[in-house]
């Protein structure tokens, strides 16, 4: 609600005709993307469930202050161009989202270390079946160390110990759900590097530690 108060402002000031209006506030919510739990109530699975797992961590140098974490990341329903965003605000964090079946694009991650956000646009896909359990692995950011042109890179894994730890997460969150088989459709492609782009306004901190000045 309030972005679309500051863009009704933006409108009426710059173009000062009612005739914008409609326009402004139509794309505004057409871009704004539906916040999902990052474990949806079993009474509001509906459709198809996505179970998968983020991990983030460091790559390179590894005395830092500020270890990275998850913010979010959002995903993309090939058909209907709907966007969803899955706050997960933690290192390592299962997750299990309700989405209508169809193709997904996971199309940008936002990385936190301390008050530093960072992002990055993925282009990797998958698909969801209609009323499907699917297990999309663990997904894992490497962040690279501060500096100019950083990149963080991503994997998409899956191996016996991982599948069993996914199922356990599975089975104690949804009990109910037990005789719904889960399958297995990876994100493709299942490694990329990716460049993350810093996210302002920067904190109020002294030049010396702005990272972004070198």
């Amino acid at each position: 609600m309030a972005v679309v108060a500051y863009n009704f402002r933006m409108a009426w000031k710059l173009v000062g005709s009612h005739h914008v209006l409609p326009v402004v506030m139509t794309l505004t919510v057409l871009g704004c993307a539906m916040q999902l739990d990052v474990v949806a109530p079993p009474h509001q699975v509906t459709d198809s469930l996505v179970v998968g797992r983020t991990v983030t961590g460091l790559l390179g140098e590894r005395a830092r202050r500020y270890l990275p974490k998850m913010q979010f990341f959002e995903l993309e329903h090939q058909e209907s161009h709907k966007r969803f965003q899955v706050m997960i605000e933690s290192p390592d964090q299962h997750f299990a989202i309700s989405v209508p079946h169809g193709t997904y694009q996971l199309t940008r991650v936002q990385i936190s270390e301390g008050p530093f956000r960072s992002m990055a646009d993925l282009p990797m896909t998958f698909s969801v079946g209609v009323g499907a359990v699917t297990y999309v692995g663990a997904w894992q950011f490497g962040v690279d160390s501060p500096r100019y042109g950083r990149m963080v890179a991503v994997s998409v894994t899956v191996d016996q110990a991982e599948a069993a730890r996914a199922h356990d997460f599975f089975d104690g969150q949804y009990p109910t759900f037990k005789d719904r088989s889960m399958v297995e459709m990876l994100p493709q492609p299942t490694q990329m590097h990716v460049r993350l782009y810093e996210v302002t306004p920067y904190p109020r901190y002294s030049r010396y530690f702005r990272r972004h000045w070198w």
